[in-house]
């Protein structure tokens, strides 16, 4: 997409790993996905020779019916996300959370307490989530797995990370299925 970007919207940009414009129309900035959950994280800004044109590549955040797969072809790239929005909303609010640490939050408190304490979390639900599996009725294994993928989101966000990429090695791991001997 084109867009116009002042140094205001670069500087978010650069700050938060998401594409932001300066939205003329609306006379703020704007983050592409403020609204739907469906960002462009950033992979790497280059300038033109002159400085004054930029050449953002982003990987798009979203499900096909966002990014719909487009035929290959000149200057046209196929691109398939498949996380669905929720877990782009959940990554927004832990987002926020870790931002704003709001009096009271369970999020907060985590974020206080520490990576270590974060980690250990991580382990306990995926515990839980095993244990309900051979012992507990459906339900009881859907809340323990949903979560583990909370905890799991907050913590790949406190260092930096994101289920994207997450998505995006579970895409890479079942291209290479193509080739099961060089899969352990």
């Amino acid at each position: 997409m084109l867009g116009y970007m002042n140094r205001e919207a670069l500087a978010a940009t650069e700050a938060t790993g998401r594409v932001t414009f300066w939205s003329r129309s609306k006379g703020r900035l704007w983050t592409k996905g403020e609204s739907s959950g469906y960002f462009l994280e950033v992979r790497s800004i280059s300038a033109d020779c002159d400085q004054d044109t930029l050449l953002i590549l982003a990987q798009p955040s979203g499900p096909p019916a966002i990014w719909a797969r487009q035929p290959a072809g000149p200057g046209r790239t196929a691109v398939t996300r498949s996380r669905p929005r929720l877990l782009a909303t959940l990554e927004q609010i832990v987002a926020q959370r870790i931002a704003t640490r709001p009096e009271g939050s369970y999020t907060a408190k985590l974020i206080d307490a520490g990576i270590t304490r974060i980690a250990q979390k991580v382990g306990e639900e995926g515990l839980e989530l095993a244990l309900a599996a051979v012992a507990q009725s459906d339900g009881e294994i859907i809340g323990e797995a949903a979560d583990l993928l909370f905890h799991t989101a907050l913590l790949l966000k406190v260092k930096g990370l994101s289920l994207a990429q997450v998505v995006g090695e579970l895409e890479s791991r079942h291209r290479g299925r193509e080739t099961p001997a060089t899969r352990p």
